[in-house]
């Protein structure tokens, strides 16, 4: 009786947990789109003012470099933020258009730590009122119930094995 009430409870909290992924992926996904804007915005002021030198934007980052710690550490900067828009812009192609069954196949992309944080701290659960939100909890019931269930069996199949100490006869 415990074991199919705690598998109840492990389906019920997995499925609620699942439901809240169509919801969370479209937040992050957001916040990934205004990421890519802004750096988009940053890399576009450093190619200007490398254009302003009558440079590329590769040749005034290493002439910058050249030019002391501060400078050096500002080309730098430029240069991660250059990487990280590459990664950040190729994963939100990878997900723009697609829907929340694809978005969980993809979920390789929702993986940017800062951008999950922050989509994290604003998220607010909310009761999955669309197709998407109650498969992924009915996915997430059978799953996590399931799971529960073989941990279950399997910890009784383990101690099955052992053997039992006999009863004194009266």
């Amino acid at each position: 009786m415990i074991a199919r009430a705690a598998t109840l409870v492990a389906g019920l909290g997995a499925g609620i947990g699942m439901s809240q992924f169509p919801e969370y992926s479209q937040q992050y996904m957001q916040r990934l789109g205004g990421a890519v804007d802004e750096l988009s915005r940053q890399i576009d002021r450093a190619e200007s003012q490398a254009a302003s030198n009558g440079e590329s934007l590769d040749a005034w980052l290493m002439g910058l470099a050249e030019e002391g710690d501060r400078a050096a550490l500002q080309a730098a900067a430029i240069r991660s933020d250059i990487a990280r828009h590459t990664r950040l812009a190729e994963d939100l192609d990878a997900l723009r258009g697609a829907g929340p069954f694809t978005r969980a196949r993809l979920a390789g992309h929702l993986g940017d730590a800062e951008i999950a944080r922050n989509a994290w701290e604003d998220f607010k659960p909310a009761v999955p009122a669309t197709f998407e939100g109650g498969l992924f909890a009915a996915t997430g019931f059978v799953a996590g119930s399931g799971l529960l269930a073989a941990v279950l069996a399997f910890l009784r199949g383990l101690f099955s094995f052992a053997p039992r100490r006999r009863r004194p006869q009266a």
